[in-house]
């Protein structure tokens, strides 16, 4: 279906590869000034001058998402650069794999609170912006099912969904929508799933085995979908995480 985001002002955390990247590019191209953040400057240069390519109003800084202030001061700098704030995207991980405390602190800082930071200073321009304003946060399907590989990085996701329904009943009375994608396993160049492919130790296989598609995900299939949550299409729909795998729960 066809968006139009014309006017709007779309911001994403985490938007300088793979599914932020993809849902960056996916507002630009559907008429959205769009501001995105991530840590390293040539991959925010590179996605920038892509979201630019487009012809619409483009921002971009440098934050570290694990850090309050640097949250706080890259959603001002960005509120100003668009002139306002009409969706939220947070789509940052600290990929917190290790079950010790490097592990949860990543999965805590950045999944959770990186979250949590980023809607509260955004809040006042989501107000300001009325009717359409939304908020989206990235999960995962480790969510869904205990992790041995990865439990940090399952519970921080578990903690995105609950907190998802929370605060969509919280914002619900001021006309702010909340929502969440869970993700299944997404490849693109460089990313995890790619990383674990050239690793060749047979956990993408064995993934990619228990995908009834027959397919890993592509980014622009998450983004895809948090278009249409952050569009009028999706105006009834507040406090959900919609699950977008390929059916990969369905076989595990």
């Amino acid at each position: 279906m066809p968006f139009d985001f014309s006017g709007k002002r779309v911001l994403v955390a985490g938007g300088s590869r793979g599914i932020g990247r993809a849902i960056a590019l996916n507002f630009a191209f559907s008429g959205a000034d769009v501001s995105i953040c991530a840590r390293a400057a040539d991959a925010l240069a590179a996605a920038r001058a892509d979201i630019a390519a487009h012809g619409h109003g483009v921002h971009a800084a440098q934050c570290d998402l694990g850090d309050a202030s640097s949250v706080e001061h890259y959603v001002a700098e960005a509120a100003a650069a668009l002139g306002g704030i009409d969706v939220l995207v947070n789509n940052a991980s600290g990929f917190g794999m290790s079950d010790d405390e490097a592990g949860w602190a990543a999965g805590l800082s950045v999944d959770v609170m990186a979250m949590v930071r980023a809607s509260h200073a955004a809040l006042p321009w989501l107000r300001k912006a009325g009717a359409g304003a939304s908020i989206i946060h990235i999960s995962s399907i480790s969510a869904y099912r205990p992790s041995t590989r990865s439990a940090p990085y399952a519970a921080a996701k578990a903690a995105m969904n609950s907190y998802t329904g929370s605060q969509a009943a919280m914002l619900s009375r001021q006309g702010i929508r909340v929502n969440a994608i869970a993700p299944g396993s997404i490849e693109f160049p460089g990313g995890v799933w790619d990383q674990r492919k050239q690793a060749a130790d047979g956990l993408y296989e064995r993934t990619l085995k228990s995908i009834p598609f027959g397919r890993l995900g592509t980014p622009d299939e998450i983004a895809e979908v948090a278009l249409f949550l952050a569009s009028s299409h999706a105006r009834w729909i507040t406090g959900q995480t919609l699950i977008v795998d390929g059916g990969q729960l369905l076989g595990a």
